[in-house]
């Protein structure tokens, strides 16, 4: 989005003068209003500078607005490019930064025909691809979560059907269960009423009898009352012997309705935990993506070598004064201001960038295994016979040396 800052002309701000800029410089990074922009167009050195209106320049992205065609160092325009750092270089830098550095080319050379080379253009296919990569991607994404909410949509269909199938299986049981309760019932119940009947009639046949017998004795004549007996007693040991028969068959036997679940329903609440699993499966996606060049970054910065395509030669030989020879080099070191020290038969020696001797830094009573750079102008070196280390300032003509003690 554009931003709605103003910008002043820079030529007339430099003379406190707030004048609303026109255009943008991109060679000389600087705003220039109506006025200003006709000089600037006719001088010789600038009449080729590509300026662009304020409008545009708003659209250009922060980012690139950072990117200086000028060294933030020495205020002086880019014109050499060093392959070996990555970096564009003004003239100034090249004896500064980089005397050492071989691969030096003209920053033209590097910058020509940028935008229609090859790296460009793949570039360009590149974005375009990576772009239609992630549009097709939300599109497939947007097309699973459709079929998600199918499958969701299924899933309830089918765990609905199978509680309404398990409801109408379990109501079929159910009225079974009730009518087999209704039928043995029933039966219990009509066999009961048949025998209450039996029974009562019996009773009925007691009650008669008894009611003949208190007629007979104050009526009847001893030989009526004789005969009558005789068949009382008879009926009344038929009627004994059918309580009997009662009492020994399972007719007078308590009856009880039970019911019992069935085992295989009672294990559905003891032993089913669930109604179902709901899972993931993941199978490989059938999205077709443009395959892009891993290596594009490559193609606009140079290639560093690797180790093994490095060939090392010699800059400069060591100078050693004679009274040191020969050398017993255990340790060297390379300071910050690219010095280096040289740990010898337990003693220090500085040499400068070029590899000539200094001076001797200090010189220790105890046998030295190794040194190494801590901070600034302090190195420590490790000392074997005394399980010490000595941190020692290598720029102090006193040296001094703290010990810490090691296991």
């Amino acid at each position: 989005m554009a931003s709605s800052v103003n910008h002043f002309c820079t030529i007339c701000y430099d003379d406190k003068i707030s004048t609303e800029a026109v255009t943008w410089c991109t060679e000389c990074e600087v705003f220039f209003c109506e006025n200003c922009e006709k000089p600037h167009k006719r001088l010789k050195l600038s009449k080729s500078h590509k300026n662009i209106l304020i409008e545009d320049y708003q659209n250009i992205p922060a980012f690139i607005k950072e990117i200086s065609i000028q060294c933030k160092d020495h205020n002086k325009m880019f014109e050499l490019y060093c392959s070996f750092h990555d970096s564009p270089c003004c003239v100034q830098c090249l004896t500064d930064k980089h005397q050492k550095c071989k691969e030096m080319k003209p920053l033209s050379d590097i910058l020509q025909q940028v935008k229609s080379s090859a790296s460009f253009q793949n570039i360009e296919r590149d974005l375009k691809d990576v772009k239609e990569n992630l549009i097709n991607s939300v599109k497939y994404i947007k097309s699973r979560i459709s079929t998600n909410n199918i499958q969701k949509t299924k899933a309830v269909e089918e765990i609905r059907y199978m509680r309404k199938s398990i409801d109408e299986y379990l109501n079929q049981l159910e009225q079974k269960l009730l009518d087999d309760l209704e039928s043995k019932h029933s039966k219990l119940q009509s066999n009961m009423d048949i025998l209450v009947q039996q029974i009562e009639q019996r009773a009925r046949q007691i009650d008669r009898m008894q009611s003949e017998l208190t007629n007979l004795i104050q009526y009847a004549t001893d030989l009526q009352i004789y005969i009558c007996l005789i068949e009382i007693d008879k009926s009344s040991l038929r009627v004994a012997n059918y309580f009997e028969n009662l009492e020994q068959g399972d007719d007078l036997s308590e009856k009880n309705l039970k019911m019992s679940i069935s085992s295989d329903l009672q294990c559905i609440l003891q032993d089913v935990k669930s109604f179902g699993d709901i899972s993931i499966s993941i199978s490989p996606s059938t999205l077709q993506v443009k395959t892009v060049r891993k290596d594009q970054a490559q193609q606009l910065v140079p290639k560093i070598p690797d180790v093994e395509q490095i060939k090392p030669f010699r800059m400069y030989a060591m100078t050693i004064p004679d009274n040191m020879f020969p050398l017993l080099i255990e340790a060297c070191v390379v300071l910050p201001d690219d010095t280096f020290i040289i740990l010898d038969k337990s003693q220090l020696l500085l040499f400068s960038n070029n590899v000539c001797f200094v001076r001797k830094i200090y010189t220790f009573r105890d046998i030295t295994l190794d040194v190494c750079f801590v901070k600034t102008n302090t190195v420590a070196v490790a000392l074997g016979s005394a399980n010490k280390i000595a941190l020692v300032c290598v720029k102090k003509k006193q040296n001094y040396q703290n010990s810490k003690s090691f296991s």
